[in-house]
């Protein structure tokens, strides 16, 4: 086949039934990424004559005689096209993987289709940004601001690696290529709950290609969590690479490795296994009872009662409950729950693993190289120093990626036959087999006086953790976050963690905190409501205040520090939002409008201990290499950290290099979840980079004899009373001397600060189709010191996105035998361009943090308030109060036909 890739002519002849993207990619088109493989993102989009396609849905042999374009001949970072420009200048971009596909399109809209950007985008799909920013970059705003030395905080700075995206040259974890690769491929248990009673090998190992066939028999026999925290003891050892018991539908059971991954695929195909069915049990409820199917044995520790599936259970209380509600004129109680959600990261899981010089090294989509490390060298018995792990950037995680999942196998392989190996996630794999949100419910009970006051918060929470136990204790005892939030002498939590025959739970954006969010939120809002009083008030009323004790789970002394009534002033500015659109009109006749308003505290770090240590170098280049473990996947820390950095040392953020998530050139970094990467990385550099710039200081005043209070950074040169010295004459100076300017600093996650935020919704509600419409999204974040302005408002718009795809879009299903029925992008539906409306952000500027020049991170809480503010207003629309998430159309359409058929006396 004959065709022209970026002007450049190929003979190459792709493979039968091979599709362009695979094809491209192939020849070192890498700016061609993977989302899907089914026409559903757009991540692969380029173009062919001029005109985009998805690639992964056409064939490579259409190409023949024809012209194709990919990101990288579009532009170089030298030359950009006009469109990358814009996405780099907007930013329109966050992790970046889909931002290729999303030039791609854009760039070939006309005019007619860019005053239709809902349709015009409706191919590409984003996680990360809302796609407010994206509609920004296309339209030509620009956001991005330069910084004058030592002015780089408060400034929206460039992303370091903008121009690597915006031409497709930014690596991904699969963006490289090494001869002799081999391709590892997955079997998974088509049963729910099975003993593997044999494995027959033999026809897989006849296909032409496959060299080797894992059992559980082949691997090592070392229990483990694949959770990732630096105390592992807070999670279960109860995860082998390979087991011999398969407890949900697409566990793994045999691991092929071959050629190619066709072969490999094929190779799993011929694997027979013979299966002993084990009875299977899918609700937590139903997995306490006496009786039922017992998943685990009693050989963890940890696991706190395996007869009845438990894997944690959690009892607090401060006061006395029952006297509280004995005191109360008013009690509701009611019963939430909240669904499975995919992380729908586009960058699937992956993992590249080889050895060189006789130490393993392993190329992963991780949010914690460091911690993988220490489970790897733990699962292999290797010693820290044969084994490197690192990131290239990722391509979002969302906590989906604070787990060991591709690792291991990788690893497995390279150890044995010494050759490179790729294992990379299918779409389809990531929603049966990767780690989705907590599926729980809670019932809410809340008792309060006459005037609102509460005196009494009895939350009991049920959380199913799938299979296995990974994040199942953590999650559990977050959730206790949702009663911190108000005064009550009287409050009482009790949580189960339990085991069932479903895919394994995991981390996800609010991290145990969103799903309770939901029920007391909404609780609270229903409480209101039957004392007649403004769900505004009622918050107002009872939200802690500085000097008030942050009481969830216990009253003794805590960590936390809180100084500033942050909350109250997210709450009245939000209120003041929504007054100045309430003469909105709505979409049309017969349209029901309601608002709807919910509240939430998030800690700025996790409890668990977490740790990063920072290096910083000036160069004799006159550049200051800063070295952090954490890791980037579009939540913004490479930038604050480079601004962090070029704060203190009074420089410009291009005099910063970083180098980042390599475990053999940076230190420990427990890994980019929770905001720590912001909140305990950026401290770490901030030290490092105040170390360096007091030696510098010190060595400049013992250079000219003048007092070192005279002397300040300026960006190429030291201050030195009157005089103006060279950083080039200081380190040739230093060097001469044996002296480098270099430091190294940690940091940890104590003390810890508390972000609150509110959002606010107007809706309309159609009722006769349950179609709801966003009219007005509003959030109100106590943001403290922002470090970067743009980077902040793509985290809220973000987070509300993928909240608003948490309340109303996105339905993970399972069949009555735990087989999920909508494994892919187009039929689980997260939230499209046409989906999102723009959130007006308004900032709180609070100064009690006790994070990097008293910052706090914005991409974790965000997520919080939504789905209650959403299921708020929809009550306030429709008078019917939705207690199940999502709020499909159909959901919302059966309840509002039984509320009309009760008032006319007819039945439906």
């Amino acid at each position: 086949m004959t065709c022209t890739v970026n002007g450049r002519t190929s003979h190459e002849e792709p493979a039968p039934g091979q599709c362009l993207r695979t094809f491209l990619r192939s020849l070192g088109h890498h700016g061609v990424k993977k989302g899907c493989d089914a026409g559903d993102c757009g991540a692969c989009t380029v173009w062919l004559d001029g005109d985009p396609v998805h690639s992964c849905i056409t064939p490579a042999f259409r190409a023949d005689g024809r012209d194709v374009t990919t990101i990288e001949g579009l532009g170089s970072p030298g030359d950009l096209h006009p469109m990358q420009r814009r996405f780099r200048d907007a930013p329109g971009f966050q992790c970046g993987f889909c931002t290729a596909g999303m030039i791609m399109t854009a760039a070939a809209l006309t005019e007619a289709q860019r005053a239709d950007l809902p349709r015009a985008l409706k191919g590409n799909l984003c996680r990360c940004t809302g796609y407010r920013a994206i509609e920004d970059a296309v339209r030509g705003v620009v956001g991005v601001e330069a910084a004058a030395p030592g002015k780089a905080v408060g400034r929206s700075v460039g992303a370091p690696a903008a121009d690597e995206v915006v031409t497709g040259r930014a690596e991904f974890t699969m963006d490289t290529r090494i001869d002799g690769m081999l391709h590892l491929k997955v079997l998974h248990s088509p049963h729910a709950h099975a003993r593997i009673v044999s494995v027959d090998k033999t026809a897989a190992l006849a296909v032409p290609g496959v060299h080797r066939v894992y059992t559980w028999q082949d691997v090592p026999r070392r229990s483990f969590t694949t959770a990732i925290h630096s105390d592992h003891l807070v999670d279960p050892d109860d995860t082998f690479i390979l087991d011999d018991t398969v407890r949900f539908v697409g566990q793994r059971v045999v691991a092929v490795l071959a050629d190619t991954v066709g072969a490999a695929e094929e190779g799993c195909r011929r694997v027979a296994v013979e299966y002993e069915v084990l009875p299977a049990v899918f609700d937590p409820e139903a997995a306490m009872a006496q009786g039922a199917p017992q998943l685990h044995g009693t050989d963890d520790p940890f696991v706190r009662d395996p007869a009845h599936n438990i894997l944690l259970d959690v009892h607090a209380h401060i006061g006395d409950v029952e006297a509280g509600f004995a005191e109360a004129d008013v009690i509701h109680e009611g019963t939430y729950s909240s669904p499975r959600v995919q992380h729908a990261h586009l960058e699937t899981h992956g993992s590249i693993a080889w050895m060189e010089n006789g130490r393993l090294n392993v190329r992963t989509s991780s949010q914690s190289p460091s911690i993988a490390k220490v489970k790897l060298a733990h699962l292999f018995a290797l010693r820290p120093d044969q084994l490197r792990v690192f990131c290239r950037r990722v391509g979002g995680g969302f906590g989906g990626k604070q787990e060991v999942i591709s690792e291991d196998l990788a690893a497995l392989a390279a150890l044995d036959t010494g050759r490179p190996v790729c294992f990379e996630y299918t779409r389809e794999e990531e929603f049966t087999t990767a780690s989705p949100r907590h599926p729980m419910t809670l019932t809410v009970r809340l008792g309060a006086k006459a005037d609102g006051t509460l005196t009494a918060i009895q939350v009991r929470n049920v959380s199913n953790t799938g299979a296995y136990g990974n994040h199942g204790g953590e999650t559990l005892y977050a959730g206790g976050a949702a009663v911190m939030i108000y005064r009550c002498p009287h409050k009482k939590y009790d949580a189960y963690s339990v085991y069932t025959n479903t895919v394994p739970s995991g981390a996800l954006r609010g991290y145990g905190m969103t799903q309770p969010a939901f029920a007391v939120e909404s609780a609270m809002d229903e409480l209101a409501r039957a004392l007649h009083i403004d769900p505004l008030a009622l918050r107002r009323r009872n939200i802690v205040r500085p000097g008030d004790p942050l009481v969830a789970l216990h009253d003794g002394p805590d960590d936390v520090s809180f100084t500033e009534d942050g909350l109250a002033r997210c709450i009245d500015l939000v209120d003041a939002a929504l007054a100045r659109t309430a003469d909105q009109p709505s979409p049309g006749p017969g349209w029901l409008v309601g608002t709807g308003v919910a509240s939430s505290l998030h800690e700025t770090a996790p409890p668990t201990e977490h740790l990063c240590e920072a290096w910083v170098t000036l160069g004799d280049d006159l550049v200051y290499e800063l070295a952090v473990g954490t890791v980037e996947f579009g939540e913004g820390t490479s930038t604050a950290h480079v601004q962090i950095a070029a704060q203190q040392l009074g420089t410009t953020p291009a005099r910063i290099r970083l180098v980042q998530s390599d475990t053999d050139r940076t230190g420990f970094d427990t890994g980019a979840f929770a905001s720590a990467g912001l909140f305990v990385a950026g401290n770490a550099v901030l030290r490092a980079a105040g170390a360096v710039r007091d030696r510098v200081l010190e060595y400049a005043a013992a250079h000219t004899g003048v007092h070192l209070v005279m002397c300040s950074m300026d960006d190429e040169e030291v201050v030195c009373g009157d005089r103006r010295v060279p950083l080039a004459e200081l380190v040739a100076s230093a060097r001469a001397r044996g002296i480098r300017f270099t430091a190294a600093r940690k940091a940890y996650g104590s003390p810890r600060s508390v972000l609150s935020n509110t959002q606010g919704f107007r809706i309309a509600v159609h009722p006769v189709t349950g179609e709801i419409r966003i009219l007005h999204s509003v959030q109100a974040t106590d943001a403290a010191v922002v470090i970067n302005p743009a980077q902040v408002r793509g985290q809220v718009e973000g987070g509300v996105a993928q909240g608003i795809g948490f309340a109303l879009t996105e339905n993970y299903q399972v069949d009555a035998d735990g087989v999920m029925i909508n494994p892919n992008l187009r039929n689980y539906r997260i939230p499209a361009y046409a989906d999102i409306p723009r959130t007006e952000l308004l900032l709180v500027a609070s100064t009690d943090s006790v994070g990097p020049m008293r910052s706090k991170g914005m991409a974790e809480c965000c997520i919080n308030p939504v789905a209650p503010a959403l299921a708020n207003a929809l009550h306030d629309a429709t008078g019917v109060r939705y207690r199940a998430l999502p709020l499909t159309p159909e959901r919302i359409y059966s309840r509002l036909g039984e509320k009309q058929s009760m008032s006319t006396g007819l039945r439906t």
